[in-house]
């Protein structure tokens, strides 16, 4: 028996950008390529990314990327990794591979990409030394699949994103024999998805929230909007059947919606008939009680159809006093002020807003602490190694773990980065790799360091003042030609005071050193800065990014 090397890149100690790569006989398959949103803290920054230096020394040795489902902190740092890192074979299920064709499109890549669509049914097939094969999960959006993986070291199961639901909105439940199946055939490590490991009980189904919306619509008399996850094809067809049945028509709103949409209805997962859509720009034409707007912006993105429907800013969509909004997904960790931010501003338009705290009008896509229970206890795997979550959510799948039967020395806490080695005496972690991160920052990718973030943080908490000043004569010895200039972003309407002393200021220092014939111009710079930003803390308790500009003429 061999050794498999198994090394998250990302999704361990935090929620998002999921990216594990599976490493024997100078071969690699990657599972998931996700991104992450950007925190508070990363100011400016529009996505972030794994680190893919680890990959990108070892190119030669990739054999394929393998992707559970179609979410994006699972797919959308593919088209990254494919400009940088050239990829054999991308292996999905139907739809996931439909959002990923969409993407790779935008991305100008899709004809050099090689995409293979695989099957929970289909036989296992050889991947360099992996052997994998597919098993049939429920999660919130169709198609999502556990990836087994035959290694050199021995047998590992991927769980991917799932819950156990037993009335699926399309009747593909968890495949639970399947997995009692690999099971008996012996597991060496599960590598388990950790998202709900702190809630006990278990998940409810999808099925829930479509009795909620057949409640709520047929007592509505305004406009129905729904926000939620642009990928959620189950949510959006359960309030579509319901809105048919009471005499409403759909408008999709919001780019990722409207695409999504359209792939989910052409690859066969949704079904509206062509008749009952609307363009956003039809929904004019017909009364309030007709229609059913299902919009983006569930987490409060600023520049979404839901944000800018509550803040009166959308060409097409205003909401009135009598229509019901129903915000139907959880805030992601960090994005809560910006989700109660927008139902407050809908309120005050005179909206009803329902939420996940109000009415069942949400469930989430993963398993809770019961359906681990069941995963551990079915696979009976001799390690766990829990995976997609912050810290504390993976400490409660081990405990978890621990409560099923698993040894000690068979739970694996690691990070973003460790290496687990996996053998025939077991799993354990033997090393470490850098797996950062990297920020996509307008067109740029990986050009922001934490240098620029610094530097943007001080300028949002503390402003800029640009003091330009024009020295004469030879090296400037003839003097200045006036007192220094003095422009200030972020010091408020009350600094005329401040700034007129700053300006005097700046005009001694630099008078008493060109006096002392000090001419060099870096010299002048950086005696005029200290001077500045010490009297700015003496009287504000501030640190202003400071910039003196010095010309000579």
């Amino acid at each position: 028996m061999g050794v498999c090397r198994i090394i998250p890149l990302g999704g361990l100690g935090e929620v998002g950008k999921n990216m594990t790569a599976y490493e024997a006989n100078d071969s690699i398959v990657v599972v998931d390529a996700g991104l992450a949103f950007p925190r508070d803290e990363h100011l400016g920054v529009d996505l972030v990314l794994p680190d893919f230096s680890y990959l990108r020394e070892r190119e030669h040795m990739i054999r394929g990327v393998v992707l559970t489902h179609g979410h994006e902190d699972h797919v959308g740092s593919l088209p990254y990794l494919m400009r940088e890192v050239k990829i054999p074979a991308v292996f999905g299920t139907r739809l996931t591979l439909g959002l990923v064709k969409s993407k790779l499109d935008e991305h100008g890549l899709l004809r050099e990409a090689d995409l293979r669509e695989v099957s929970p049914y289909d036989e296992p097939f050889d991947l360099g030394p992996f052997r994998i094969e597919f098993i049939r999960m429920a999660h919130s959006i169709p198609d999502a699949v556990a990836v087994v993986l035959e290694t050199p070291g021995g047998r590992v199961v991927h769980t991917g994103d799932y819950k156990i639901d037993h009335t699926p909105v399309d009747g593909q439940r968890t495949d639970v024999g399947k997995l009692a199946e690999v099971g008996n055939r012996g597991v060496d490590l599960l590598l388990g998805d950790s998202t709900n490991a702190e809630r006990a009980g278990v998940t409810q189904s999808e099925r829930v929230v479509g009795e909620a919306f057949r409640q709520i619509f047929p007592q509505r008399k305004g406009k129905i909007l729904i926000s939620s996850f642009a990928s959620n094809v189950h949510r959006m067809q359960q309030a579509a059947d319901v809105a048919i049945d009471c005499g409403r028509k759909v408008a999709f709103v919001g780019r990722s919606m409207r695409k999504n949409a359209n792939i989910a209805r052409n690859l066969g997962y949704m079904n509206v008939p062509d008749d009952l859509v609307l363009r956003p720009n039809e929904l004019a034409e017909l009364p309030p009680h007709e229609q059913l707007i299902l919009c983006t912006g569930s987490q409060g993105e600023p520049m979404s159809a839901m944000t800018r429907i509550a803040y009166n800013d959308h060409p097409g969509v205003k909401v009135m006093p009598g229509d019901t909004v129903i915000i139907s997904a959880k805030p992601i960790p960090g994005n809560e002020l910006k989700v109660h931010d927008a139902i407050n501003r809908l309120a005050k338009s005179g909206a009803e807003v329902l939420h996940e705290d109000n009415a069942p009008v949400h469930v989430s896509g993963h398993g809770r602490a019961e359906e681990l229970r069941t995963i551990i206890s079915l696979l009976r795997p001799k390690a766990v190694m829990p995976v997609h979550g912050e810290f504390r959510m993976l400490a409660a799948h081990a405990q978890l773990a621990r409560e099923g039967g698993i040894p000690e020395e068979g739970i694996i806490l690691a990070e973003n980065g460790s290496v687990v080695e996996l053998s025939e005496h077991g799993a354990r972690i033997i090393d470490q790799v850098p797996a950062g991160m990297t920020f996509v920052d307008g067109l740029g990718v990986g050009d922001i360091h934490d240098v620029a973030l610094r530097d943007r943080r001080r300028l949002s908490e503390d402003g800029v003042l640009i003091v330009v000043a024009t020295l004469t004569g030879a090296n400037g010895r003839g003097g200045l030609t006036a007192a220094p200039e003095l422009i200030a972003r972020g010091f408020g309407d009350g600094a005329e005071g401040l700034l007129e002393e700053l300006r005097g200021e700046a005009k001694e220092v630099l008078e008493r050193l060109l006096i002392d014939d000090v001419t060099e111009i870096k010299l002048l710079q950086e005696h005029l800065h200290d001077a500045l930003g010490g009297l700015i803390y003496n009287r504000t308790q501030r640190r202003p990014m400071i910039l003196p500009v010095l010309v000579e003429i």
